[in-house]
């Protein structure tokens, strides 16, 4: 790839760093294994780079070739290793923590395609066309997943009610 090219992958992933560290780091559920898929996907796209740049639009292609890295991720045995009993307290961090830890916990409890669904949904903010597009599956398959997915999410994240008796 010629300097130009460089220069210009170079640019779009700077610009798009933040964002898609966030977006691998809750299909993950952590920033370590998140930081290895984006780094993965990335790798796929710097290899394309010449015929992905003139695709009509790159940040679609990009979070594509980020779901379908954490899949095959999670078809690997690799995925169920845990290098870390509690992860490490960020420094710096505005939000708060224990509700950003709660958000991630009910995350890593759905199965890989509701996860997926989710992140591309509220996080990247596409639409159920567009999610159905990246993940390769039906509009209708997109809305089952979010409703079943949300659920979920509700049901972990709901405080926990003490017994009537």
């Amino acid at each position: 790839m010629g300097k130009v090219a460089d220069d210009d992958y170079v640019e779009f992933v700077r610009s798009r760093l933040p964002q898609l560290r966030r977006a691998a780091c809750l299909l993950a559920g952590d920033w370590a294994r998140g930081d290895d898929i984006l780094q993965r996907a990335l790798t796929d796209v710097y290899v394309r780079w010449a015929s992905v740049r003139r695709a009509a639009n790159v940040d679609a292609y990009v979070r594509t070739v980020l779901v379908h890295r954490f899949i095959d991720e999670q078809r690997r045995g690799w995925s169920r290793v845990v290098l870390l009993d509690e992860l490490p307290e960020r420094v710096g961090s505005t939000e708060d923590p224990a509700a950003g830890m709660d958000l991630r916990s009910a995350l890593a409890e759905l199965p890989p395609r509701q996860r997926a669904v989710l992140v591309l949904r509220f996080l990247c903010d596409m639409s159920v066309e567009d999610t159905a597009a990246t993940l390769k599956i039906s509009s209708g398959t997109v809305k089952s997943q979010t409703s079943n997915g949300l659920d979920t999410m509700r049901r972990l994240l709901a405080p926990a009610q003490p017994e009537m008796r």
